[in-house]
């Protein structure tokens, strides 16, 4: 199966250049301007994006997530408004990959099928889902896999071989690295196992290797380059938009986005 993700990730794999990831919580400040983060943040440089889904306890994510999340609850957005704005973006003339990124719980309580069926009917290419494990995701990667769908697996530092080679079997699309044990957010410097953490997924998988949490600055970016396939980030950029004056958040995310952009030149390897 190949979708967007794959032919995007594997154009930059061809060019050496690195993938960058933006992440904007759907509904955060608000619902419209949410979709304007999200076109502002691919237009600016951004490969690919994550879609979060708001809920009340994201346990993989920090602070800043957290509060998105919280704000966005608060503007009533669910998982249906989530698929509506994948829907919203794809209309508007948005060709870049979209990923959504949310939890078991209200995926669970919207219907696992259904959510595969109308995000990929909407132009979604894959979904992330933090707190389900590998040894519980086959019947989530088996509907989106029939709807065109990647589930696209987490790993972190912590992840023993057997769960390394569990996750990578069934992975596509791209695997996510986290980069250190903790949740998300900002951090001055990156964590220091994160380049082992690659090496031993590449043992495993030829898929394409992005690492997110704590990626905040052009310096982290171009450091993921020189052993990985992509950046994610969040929280940095999360944090900037929520310091700047309200009518000033889609130019500061854009901004952001080109702050990062400098990082890729690196070839990876």
């Amino acid at each position: 199966m190949q979708n967007r993700l794959d032919r995007t990730l594997s154009r930059l794999r061809e060019s050496g250049i690195a993938a960058l990831a933006p992440f904007v919580t759907i509904g955060y400040p608000d619902f419209d301007t949410s979709l304007e983060l999200a076109r502002a943040t691919l237009a600016e440089g951004g490969d690919l994006l994550e879609l979060g889904v708001p809920f009340s306890d994201p346990l993989a994510d920090g602070p800043t997530v957290q509060m998105t999340s919280s704000r966005a609850l608060a503007n009533g957005v669910n998982v249906a408004k989530c698929v509506e704005a994948v829907r919203l973006l794809r209309a508007d003339g948005v060709e870049a990959p979209l990923v959504l990124m949310g939890y078991v719980n209200p995926f669970l309580r919207y219907g696992l099928e259904a959510l595969a069926r109308h995000a990929a009917e909407a132009g979604a290419d894959g979904l992330i889902v933090p707190d389900l494990p590998p040894e519980e995701s086959g019947h989530m990667r088996d509907l989106c896999s029939a709807a065109g769908l990647h589930l696209i697996p987490l790993l972190a530092p912590t992840s023993t071989e057997e769960r390394i080679a569990s996750a990578c079997a069934g992975a596509g699309g791209f695997i996510y690295c986290v980069s250190l044990t903790g949740v998300t957010g900002a951090r001055g410097q990156m964590a220091t196992g994160v380049r082992r953490l690659v090496e031993r997924i590449r043992a495993h998988s030829d898929l394409p290797l992005l690492v997110g949490f704590g990626v905040s600055k052009k310096e982290h970016v171009a450091e993921i380059s020189e052993f990985a396939d992509g950046a994610v980030f969040a929280s940095a950029m999360l944090d900037a938009i929520e310091k700047s004056h309200p009518g000033d958040a889609v130019r500061v995310a854009g901004e952001f986005v080109r702050s990062l952009r400098g990082g890729t030149e690196v070839t990876a390897t």
